[in-house]
């Protein structure tokens, strides 16, 4: 609000991280900003991924503050297929920044607050900041951090995720399935291939997948004895619910 008391033309976008999965992850910020907003944007990512909107609309119901809408847009597809897994997804990011600016331009009057609900934390393994830097709209914006999966991670498995001297490789299974084990600590995001089974003997696996929901599975043991118990859980579960998000921690004594 101006000194005159007319209202600010600038629309503002909050992008809000929820953390993990657990709704008592979600912080006061991220209570207050959620709180603040006059409109939210829920991507629809199909039928089988309903129970991630179901989440962010309670979350919504709990904290926001009428009036508020809520609008919905389809996840643009991704190419899951194409050889240059790069290209793929840059392609996908640039769709998806037209649904954010469809958002910020139609949806939001001048003055206005949008909100998106980030699954985990908006600067670890999402999108959502880098699709904002190709939007072509004049608006605002501001991060609110949210708990990530790994913390979520480390704290069921009650262990540290840093030890005294030793620093901690952040990687997916894509780029460790190219490049091996490259410290003494890796934390894995997203491993569709299983690629720790190949990781080395000596290695030691914290794996958790649906972290903070009900259907949280929690598994950890040499890599040797619990590879496969690891890749049946991974591929059953995945099987009951079209979706799996999975992350692990592997260590070396």
């Amino acid at each position: 609000m101006s000194c005159s008391g007319t209202i600010d033309p600038v629309r503002r976008l909050l992008i809000i991280g929820i953390g993990a999965g657990d709704p008592d992850h979600l912080t006061f910020q991220a209570a207050k900003a959620i709180a603040s907003a006059d409109a939210f944007l829920i991507i629809d990512k199909g039928e089988e991924k309903s129970d991630l909107a179901r989440l962010r609309r309670d979350l919504i119901e709990a904290h926001a503050r009428a009036p508020y809408r809520i609008v919905e847009a389809r996840d643009p597809e991704r190419d899951r297929t194409a050889p240059a897994y790069t290209s793929a997804v840059e392609d996908w990011r640039s769709r998806r920044a037209r649904v954010y600016e469809s958002f910020v331009t139609r949806e939001l009057a001048d003055g206005q607050t949008g909100a998106i609900l980030v699954w985990g934390d908006p600067g670890l393994y999402d999108s959502t900041l880098a699709a904002l830097e190709e939007v072509d709209a004049e608006f605002e914006f501001e991060v609110v951090p949210g708990i990530t999966s790994i913390s979520a991670l480390t704290a069921r498995h009650r262990v540290p995720l840093t030890r005294v001297g030793r620093p901690v490789h952040v990687t997916t299974g894509r780029r460790l399935a190219a490049e091996g084990v490259t410290a003494d600590d890796v934390l894995v995001m997203l491993d569709a291939a299983c690629s720790f089974a190949e990781a080395g003997d000596d290695l030691h696996i914290y794996w958790g997948a649906y972290l903070g929901t009900p259907d949280e599975i929690l598994i950890s043991g040499p890599v040797r004895e619990v590879a496969d118990e690891i890749r049946t859980a991974r591929a059953e579960a995945r099987a009951r619910k079209g979706w799996i998000m999975d992350t692990y921690l592997l260590r070396r004594p």
